[in-house]
């Protein structure tokens, strides 16, 4: 298959391009390089894709309509995986706009390309956040999701309703993937395991938000990208059994599928900070905050629906992934 891979660059989008190339499709990478964070690591990322037989790379950005339009027409994608966005809870309170422009004008733009080149399925990153202020665990994509805490989570609660509304209007096959907290090498340096294990080893204080009272469904890299790759390969399909008169807000009488990925077992804060601790051979210096805005307490996935559907389910456990990501870190800063 030729597949466009948006957020070619990025943590999650840089991994799956590579598991498509090594599998033997035709990887279309897009990204727009910016300067969010370290552009060296995205770099870095790249020079593992380029050279490789089938890939090809596209800078670009996703708002950009022209451009879009003419990259559908141009390049004729089978099917399409939109992992670009502009990511972070906290970041969004400083600087909405360029949320709106990513998220919602740049998927805009994806959707109309898919549309009008009859890409068989869309594949695209939503994110755990949009459960927002549901409590109610652990979170299931059969719940509602109308109560979104950051206006990072309330881009991609509507990027489910615009695809949606795509599937229904243009049958266009679209997935949603709720990912849930994902960590390990090649990860963001905005993300805390990143941030928590830079600032150890130079022996500065780590911010633990909430007074260290978080629980997270971290999922590994490679479970997120197995999810992501197996997904695709499964069209989705309209649900025989929707009913109007009681919807479904996982599924739908149109071509329309929502899956929660993660590792479907929460880890205390504490837990993970001792856990890194461990392995760096070091203790941190604990800066304990409050709850932030935009901040949820507790993350936890039910994957009943991917696991049904695809047959999988993430299963590395955390003394592993963070052992693989310190590994990594040593390695590509040489610390």
């Amino acid at each position: 298959m030729k597949v466009l891979v948006t957020g070619a660059a990025g943590f999650i989008g840089s991994q799956t391009a590579k598991a498509l190339l090594d599998r033997g499709d035709q990887v279309v990478g897009l990204d727009n390089m910016s300067d969010y964070y370290d552009v060296t690591l995205k770099q870095g990322r790249l020079k593992q894709l380029a050279g490789r037989n089938g890939f090809a790379f596209a800078k670009c950005e996703l708002a950009d309509q022209a451009a879009i339009k003419a990259l559908f027409e141009q390049e004729k994608f089978d099917r399409v995986i939109n992992l670009a966005a502009q990511a972070g809870v906290r970041y969004s309170l400083e600087n909405p706009h360029s949320y709106v422009d990513s998220n919602v004008v740049g998927f805009l733009n994806v959707l109309e390309g898919c549309r009008h080149t009859n890409v068989e399925h869309l594949v695209y990153a939503s994110s755990s956040s949009v459960y927002g202020a549901n409590t109610q665990m652990p979170f299931n994509v059969h719940h509602t999701v109308d109560h979104p805490l950051s206006i990072y989570a309330a881009t991609k609660k509507s990027n489910e309703l615009m695809a949606h509304t795509y599937s229904h209007l243009f049958s266009l096959p679209a997935t949603g993937l709720r990912f849930f907290t994902v960590y390990g090498p090649w990860g963001r340096p905005d993300m805390s395991l990143f941030l928590f294990t830079k600032k150890i080893l130079a022996g500065e204080p780590i911010d633990v938000f909430n007074n260290g009272n978080h629980a997270r469904d971290f999922t590994y890299i490679d479970d997120i990208v197995e999810g992501v790759v197996r997904t695709l390969d499964r069209i989705a399909e309209p649900d025989p059994d929707w009913n109007s008169d009681d919807p479904d807000p996982g599924t739908s009488m149109a071509p329309y599928r929502l899956y929660n990925i993660g590792n479907n077992s929460p880890v205390e804060l504490m837990h993970f900070i001792e856990t890194l601790e461990k392995e760096l051979g070091l203790e941190a210096k604990k800066n304990f905050l409050p709850l932030q805005p935009g901040d949820v307490p507790k993350t936890y996935a039910n994957i009943d629906a991917l696991r049904d559907a695809v047959g999988f389910t993430p299963a590395t456990t955390i003394e592993n992934g963070i052992a693989a990501f310190v590994a990594w870190y040593r390695d590509y800063y040489g610390d």
